[in-house]
């Protein structure tokens, strides 16, 4: 069964929880902001694609971040920004047997669900 993680006012989360239900795939939906971010999780994500990937730099929180917080990020600091407001996640994390989707795409779930 697929997991996804996201928060549920996101229209990108919306539209992959839209697109797995569509397609009749079972998945779980965990909403990081009120149920918190495992911090298993984060580790697991930052090992298989990476903190620069997982960082979201085009979204309204990474804006809203005062400059100091924004220079020099590497990944100490991008997983302490992240661990201090999960939503600077880029949306949505897909877990799907082993495999880990950072975002959404329907060709990127088309080939990942194609079994």
């Amino acid at each position: 069964m697929a997991k996804i993680y996201g928060i549920k006012t996101c229209d990108t989360v919306r539209k992959a929880r839209k697109w797995l239900r569509e397609h009749a795939i079972e998945h779980t939906f965990h909403d990081f902001r009120a149920d918190g971010l495992p911090e298993d999780r984060l580790t697991a994500w930052v090992e298989a694609v990476g903190w620069e990937v997982l960082l979201n730099r085009r979204g309204l929180a990474w804006r809203k971040l005062p400059a100091e917080k924004k220079a020099n990020v590497d990944e100490v600091k991008a997983l302490e920004l992240i661990r201090e407001e999960p939503t600077l996640i880029k949306r949505p994390v897909l877990e799907h047997d082993g495999a880990i989707r950072v975002g959404f795409s329907e060709g990127g779930y088309s080939e990942l669900f194609k079994n």
